[in-house]
């Protein structure tokens, strides 16, 4: 428990313009230390029902198991059942919550998924980059309430009074006009009472990377911020405001070789490690997001001055993160925390690699009841769009990566932007190219062929429009060498841009930065700088999106439909539709 009272008082004379940390004070006999439980996830995007994912666990005999995960009403279960463990619990989210979201949310501006977060009793969600996906304005809707209409969709088209969240939104990197943050930066939260009091503060924010991955026009106005000098900035404000424990909720992530669970750091690595290596120390626990991997990492592993616990939870709500925190109330000291990624196990599902069934190895949930009837109403509106066939496929349109990192479905995808803007009417394009990030789920037709148009917006839920630029030949070349050398894209970790047909090139990675595209073609002919071509892509490149800032010179821009609409008119077309190879782009880096 923390002395408040003096640093009160001096904030208060001071006009409320300085914050001033606080010193601790014994008060009376010694108190058992307070047990906090942080139930956490991350990077949910609106996936009410099952995602039709497994986890590869630990099985019998040294064997892993495959897990089915996820559900809305089977993650309601699961958070209540770790709640009711102890009272003293937060759920939080680090960010994604809503938007590239399956129909059953996206198509009511996900909506139903704010319900479900309310019903499930979300505390904290810090803001992702995905939540900007429709804009400020819609994000303050989503976050406060009301029927205002924001983009193209009706908002409130099952419930005429939308109430907004009932939990709270932090952005406290996402700062407006006015130079405030465009949601609270922070929350704080009191258990217990008296000499058993404990704080826990909460800052929640996105990555300071965000104008990258979203339409420009969502953010207007809006400045992100360092998120390691947010954080750092805000820890006298919250010690001055009796924190003990300092939690934060950051969309940024890591990615590691290591399973789901298996509480190390050996292997670490990604974006939001420069960030955790110049926090306070006084952080106590960092819950992160946006890759969509699962980790648990005692931070003192790699930094012994920075001793916080760093987790998540992968992604759709496929797993939940169960932290626990014993906090000494005297002293205001975190003295022993541990987390485990639990598996959300509710049904099992079949699929192109089979049937997933359930195990007795794993708890298994219980659906909901009042959570399973919310999602089952909103899917009930949306089936008769879902299910509506759109045409056929010759098989499994799969987002497994070759070893250059393209795929059957990018590549289908890109011909089908191509066709819809090949004419003259319609940009004149001679090439299309997609990016990775855009693709967010296979297409795996019905034992006869049939595609629905559930399945397509699963695959593209961003709604984003066609455009048509001009480019010369190199700046092509040069929008290529992007793939490893732009904002995070790296050797490493590229960005490949998959090309529609016709288009191809090769690449030596062994060659300098700048140089590694070897060769380019299209039509069998190869590139020529100064020629100019027609090039089609989605309005999130087009903007610079994903560090391509060359999509942004481009020249005689012209508007085409919306992606989705693209590829449904391409999978009428052809019934059934072959199936495109991945034999568009060659690396030619020299292997030892």
């Amino acid at each position: 428990m923390r002395a408040r009272l003096a640093a009160i008082g001096l904030v208060a004379l001071l006009g409320g313009c300085a914050t001033v940390p606080v010193e601790r004070t014994p008060a009376g006999p010694a108190v058992a230390p307070v047990r906090i439980n942080l139930i956490a996830f991350n990077d949910f995007h609106g996936n009410l029902q099952p995602p039709r994912q497994a986890i590869a666990a630990p099985g019998a005999a040294g064997s892993d198991v495959q897990v089915p995960a996820g559900g809305a009403a089977y993650l309601a279960t699961a958070i209540r059942t770790l709640r009711e463990s102890n009272p003293n619990s937060l759920v939080v989210s680090a960010g994604d919550l809503i938007s590239a979201s399956p129909l059953v949310s996206a198509l009511f501006l996900d909506e139903p998924t704010i319900h479900a977060m309310n019903l499930i009793g979300l505390d904290y969600n810090a803001v992702g980059n995905h939540e900007f996906d429709r804009g400020r304005a819609e994000l303050l809707r989503i976050a406060k309430g009301g029927c205002e209409r924001n983009t193209q969709r009706e908002p409130c088209a099952l419930d005429p009074d939308f109430p907004g969240a009932r939990f709270t939104y932090l952005a406290a990197n996402v700062i407006t006009e006015t130079g405030q943050p465009l949601l609270p930066a922070y929350g704080i939260r009191t258990f217990g009472s008296g000499a058993g009091e404990v704080k826990v503060a909460l800052i929640g924010m996105t990555l300071e990377g965000t104008p990258a991955v979203v339409t420009p026009t969502g953010i207007a106005g809006l400045s992100f911020r360092d998120e390691a000098d947010t954080v750092n900035a805000l820890i006298p404000r919250l010690e001055a405001e009796g924190a003990d424990v300092i939690v934060v909720l950051v969309h940024e992530g890591a990615t590691t070789d290591a399973g789901y669970n298996a509480r190390t750091c050996e292997g670490l690595r990604g974006d939001l490690l420069p960030i955790l290596s110049r926090l306070s120390p006084k952080v106590d626990v960092v819950v992160s997001g946006h890759t969509h991997a699962a980790y648990i990492c005692d931070h003192g592993e790699i930094d012994p001055e920075r001793r916080f616990l760093l987790t998540s939870a992968g992604q759709y709500g496929t797993l939940l993160t169960h932290i626990r925190l014993d906090v000494d109330p005297a002293t205001g000291t975190v003295v022993s925390r541990q987390a485990d990624n639990l598996i959300v196990q509710g049904e099992g599902f079949s699929s192109s690699r089979g049937t997933v069934a359930t195990t007795d190895l794993y708890p298994l949930y219980a659906a909901d009841p009042e959570v399973a009837a919310l999602v089952a109403r909103y899917a009930a509106a949306a089936e008769p769009r879902a299910a509506r066939v759109v045409g056929q496929l010759s098989g499994p349109a799969t987002h497994n990566r070759s070893g250059v990192g393209e795929t059957i479905l990018g590549n289908l995808i890109a011909d089908a932007q191509l066709a819809a803007t090949r004419s003259p009417e319609h940009g004149g394009a001679q090439i299309a190219f997609m990016n990775p990030g855009g693709v967010r789920a296979e297409i795996v037709p019905a034992a006869n062929g049939d595609v629905t148009f559930g399945q397509l917006f699963a695959t593209q839920p961003f709604g984003n429009m066609l455009v048509v630029k001009s480019f010369t030949g190199a700046q092509i070349k040069a929008l290529l060498e992007q793939q490893w050398a732009s904002g995070p894209n790296s050797p490493a970790q590229p960005m490949v841009l998959m090309p529609s047909a016709g288009f191809t090139y090769s690449y030596d990675l062994s060659r300098p930065a700048g140089q590694r595209i070897v060769e380019a073609s299209l039509d069998g002919q190869p590139l020529r700088d100064e020629q100019i071509y027609r090039v089609t892509m989605n309005g999130f490149l087009a903007s610079g999106g994903d560090s391509f800032t060359i999509f942004k010179d481009g020249t005689d821009q012209l508007g085409g439909p919306q992606d989705i609409d693209a590829l449904e008119a391409y999978i009428a077309a052809n019934r059934p539709l072959a199936l495109p190879a991945t034999n568009r782009i060659r690396n030619l880096t020299p292997q030892p």
